[in-house]
């Protein structure tokens, strides 16, 4: 049976930059192990499939990277969106349109934003507040992309999991520089994992370029040697920067570059709401581009 996809590249504007996505609009027949080797197939960081909704939101959504199934990502929310609003599923869309996504994680609020007659982006909320996990120290995650302690920065936090739908070890590093030198070590993911925590490190620095964060993300244990812009540690980042914010309430914005190191330049906008010490929201959203269109024969 053949089933229609689309690609797109997500948290850009240009194509062939941000993070590629793969959209099965319409993947009902599709069994678990199917998806999981279409996923494969295309071999991108997440593939994105999509059913009628279970529960009266607007779709489901099934999200895979090559080697498992995820609770929830970023980066293919922002991207199915997209794709669904400019196959037409939706109808005209003026200004904004406001749908929800079930997905394993929760439900996730998705905001099409409209300009010209063109989807201009996509904003998503993280289904699940922040919650802070296990902390790390600096050595191992040093030695798991190739830096020395020195390189990891404890000022504000140190090496801690934050999730907000899917976890990741977030560590922040002094300068560009060392950002830039990062490379994967499988043996120190491996010594991480056998803390009991599965290790998709996400990195990132404080700058002054026109971006408040540079980032790079890690999960070779997942399928994925690295991703060029990825939405939900841009939620969690969002999350841990504004919990360790001193002020109390505050609406937080970051403007996130990821994706440069591996020539897909991202450019994400991530956001946090806190009131009264306690981080209420998270959320992203960027431009995503369509790529391609095409069918796939699944037998």
């Amino acid at each position: 049976m053949k089933y229609p996809y689309w690609t797109c590249d997500v948290f850009t504007e240009t194509r062939f930059g941000g993070n590629p996505l793969a959209v099965l609009p319409h993947a009902d027949g599709l069994s678990e192990h199917q998806m999981q080797q279409i996923a494969r197939e295309f071999n991108f960081s997440e593939t994105a499939f999509v059913f009628p909704a279970k529960a009266g939101h607007t779709r489901r959504v099934r999200i895979f990277t090559p080697a498992r199934e995820v609770p929830f990502a970023g980066h293919p929310n922002v991207g199915t969106a997209f794709v669904l609003a400019s196959m037409g599923e939706f109808g005209e869309i003026r200004s904004s349109l406001a749908m929800t996504f079930e997905e394993k994680a929760g439900l996730v609020p998705i905001t099409i934003h409209e300009a010209n007659g063109w989807i201009a982006s996509c904003e998503l909320a993280a289904p699940q507040s922040l919650s802070l996990g296990k902390t790390v120290p600096a050595q191992l995650v040093a030695s798991a992309v190739s830096l020395a302690v020195e390189d990891i920065v404890t000022e504000t936090h140190p090496p801690q999991v934050a999730s907000v739908g899917l976890p990741f070890l977030m560590a922040e590093l002094k300068d560009r520089l060392a950002l830039e030198r990062a490379q994967v070590n499988i043996s120190g993911f491996e010594a991480i994992l056998s803390e009991d925590i599965r290790p998709s490190i996400y990195l990132y620095t404080r700058t002054t370029d026109g971006f408040d964060l540079r980032a790079r993300m890690f999960a070779p244990l997942s399928g994925v040697p690295e991703d060029p812009a990825t939405g939900s540690a841009a939620c969690a980042v969002a999350g841990l920067l504004a919990h360790f914010d001193g002020n109390s309430s505050g609406d937080f914005r970051w403007r996130i570059a990821q994706g440069a190191e591996m020539g897909r330049p991202s450019t994400l906008l991530a956001r946090a709401e806190k009131t009264e010490g306690v981080v209420q929201t998270t959320g992203v959203g960027g431009a995503c581009v369509l790529i391609s269109e095409g069918f796939i024969e699944v037998g």
